[in-house]
């Protein structure tokens, strides 16, 4: 991931709501510090003692997850105060500091775990997708992430996404209809379940189908959906795909269909996919699989 260039964010992040971020802050700190609280910082730091520390990246990345790092201080102890340096969509240098924290030793290190989870956590998701970003340059393609998200941090794995210089496919099963292959086989064909779902949905939800073959393709184009997920094809077959859709778009005066291609997405196969002209690359394995950027918390003792 580290040795692909990285590319800034045009526009500043805009912050994560801290109505939704808090209950997932204080879930975590409230998971770690179990039914007694932190017994080593109890027996080993004195109540009084005051401490300075600074969270700094170790590899080069992009920050996201500040905020949550931030809060995770402040709910063990109002009194910490942070100093950010570079915040949500910042690029990372080794060596470079996120922020800086001065409080009650006892607060900084209990809470310490919990805030380089986050951002550690969130910093990997939007590395890695600053890294696909670059690697489909030029061309004008869009990097998605998908619903393959943690249990409860879905929203933030989002955030982290479009801090990398991402966008979000579907939040949820609500916010726009994705006819898969599974329901198209119930639904006895591709026809049947575009149709079915345009009789259901209002104007204002978009109607996805995903489709494996050539023929599939064609058949859905018919029903007119407005986008279509091009489900593990190879660049040629993509290539055809993007030709078929555009002449049949032509020929029946059609309004444009966003092509969407899906699996085996890697760094080294990016490129190639985006050459093929499709609208959007969605690639789940940037919230399930990404890895943590490497954050550490360095502390002295004032």
């Amino acid at each position: 991931m580290t040795s692909s260039p990285i590319l800034p964010r045009a526009l500043p992040m805009a912050p994560f709501p801290a109505l939704l971020l808090e209950p997932l802050v204080r879930a975590a700190l409230a998971e770690d510090l179990g039914r007694r609280g932190d017994i080593t910082t109890e027996a080993v730091i004195p109540a009084d003692a005051q401490a300075t520390a600074v969270m700094r990246a170790r590899k080069p990345g992009v920050a996201a997850g500040v905020e949550a790092a931030v809060m995770a201080f402040r709910l063990m102890d109002p009194s910490v105060t942070c100093a950010v340096h570079k915040g949500e969509g910042a690029v990372l240098a080794p060596g470079e500091d996120l922020m800086t924290l001065t409080g009650p030793a006892r607060a900084i290190l209990s809470a310490e775990r919990v805030a380089l989870n986050f951002a550690g956590h969130l910093s990997g998701i939007a590395t890695a997708t600053a890294a696909l970003v670059a690697a489909v340059q030029p061309h004008l393609v869009h990097i998605t992430c998908t619903r393959k998200t943690t249990p409860g941090l879905r929203g933030l794995e989002k955030y982290a996404v479009r801090a990398g210089g991402g966008s979000s496919h579907r939040y949820g099963l609500d916010d726009a209809v994705l006819i898969k292959d599974n329901h198209i086989a119930v639904a006895g064909s591709v026809t049947e379940a575009i149709a079915r779902a345009r009789a259901f949905v209002g104007h204002l939800v978009k109607v996805e189908v995903e489709v494996d073959t050539l023929a599939q393709l064609a058949e859905a184009l018919e029903a007119g959906p407005d986008v279509v997920l091009l489900d593990n094809m190879a660049p040629d077959l993509l290539r055809e795909a993007v030709a078929l859709t555009r002449a049949q778009t032509r020929e029946r005066a059609k309004a444009p269909v966003t092509l969407e291609a899906s699996g085996g997405v890697t760094l080294e196969t990016a490129p190639a996919i985006a050459a093929t002209g499709v609208d959007v690359i969605s690639v789940g394995w940037l919230t399930h699989s990404a890895p943590s950027l490497d954050l550490g918390l360095d502390i002295d003792v004032l």
